[in-house]
């Protein structure tokens, strides 16, 4: 499942990078979450790895899904690479510039920290496009913001900057943006200075069986996704998206055929 546009280097100060290299927007496909599993599981198994810097090439972190063409995988597919990054076992810091929307949040949120540029923009932005939230943000999102920031987020949709993701807590460290690498590095080495068994025993204390409970909510996710992929307000939401302008929602349900997101 290892996607190419996934690139992984180990550094000589036990910090190693992940990056996804699909710029500008970085869309989610099933082989390249395959493809940032298979690199947490490979840097799990190498001890010269104690913590990593998650990241991505362009202008954005991630847009999310891309809704503008046929899919050849499908949620359940996807998902099941997204569960298990969250099953791997070393700290992983992501570094977020521009947008981390939809998918592109939830993949954010699988890390332990998060350092972002003030312009990053980032949004739960289902509600909008008509449809129900994924990649395990049932469970990641209300676990850092509280359960009613979560609903307000959920529900509006509505686009954070860097600074109000601070205040909320879906941002760790705010930086400039030409220093967000080098930012996101240094944490990951503050980490990587402890001692690498007892921060991984920490590690899987903190976290306890949330891998186990994202998988039970991508599992709702899909299902309501599926669902509600076949209603008009979905149909009109994506096509609000393309064209730019607010959405005309109805709540009307057809059965055009129900497609499978993330």
């Amino acid at each position: 499942m290892s996607d190419p546009a996934v690139s992984v280097s180990v550094g000589d100060d036990h910090v190693s990078t992940v990056e996804v290299r699909r710029p500008p927007n970085n869309f989610l496909s099933t082989a390249t979450i395959g493809g940032i599993a298979d690199a947490l599981e490979a840097l799990d198994a190498d001890d010269r790895c104690r913590a990593v810097v998650l990241c991505a090439e362009g202008k954005h972190f991630s847009a999310g899904g891309d809704f503008t063409g046929e899919r050849s995988y499908t949620t359940e597919q996807l998902y099941a690479a997204a569960v298990r990054i969250f099953r791997c076992t070393k700290p992983v810091v992501a570094a977020i510039q521009g947008a981390a929307i939809g998918g592109g949040l939830g993949l954010a949120l699988s890390a332990d920290f998060r350092v972002a540029a003030p312009e990053a923009r980032l949004s739960a932005n289902f509600a909008r496009l008509g449809f129900h939230q994924g990649f395990g943000l049932s469970v990641t999102l209300p676990r850092l913001v509280g359960e009613q920031a979560a609903a307000e987020l959920l529900y509006t949709g509505r686009r954070v900057d860097g600074s109000e993701a601070v205040t909320l807590g879906l941002v760790d460290r705010l930086v400039p943006l030409g220093e967000l690498r080098a930012a996101a590095h240094a944490l990951a080495l503050e980490i990587a200075r402890s001692a690498p068994l007892a921060v991984r025993s920490i590690r899987a204390t903190l976290r306890g069986d949330l891998a186990d409970r994202v998988e039970a909510a991508t599992a709702h996710e899909a299902s309501e996704q599926a669902r509600l992929g076949s209603t008009a307000d979905f149909a009109e939401g994506t096509r609000a998206m393309a064209e730019r302008r607010l959405p005309n929602f109805t709540g009307t349900c057809v059965t055009p055929g129900a497609r499978h997101l993330e």
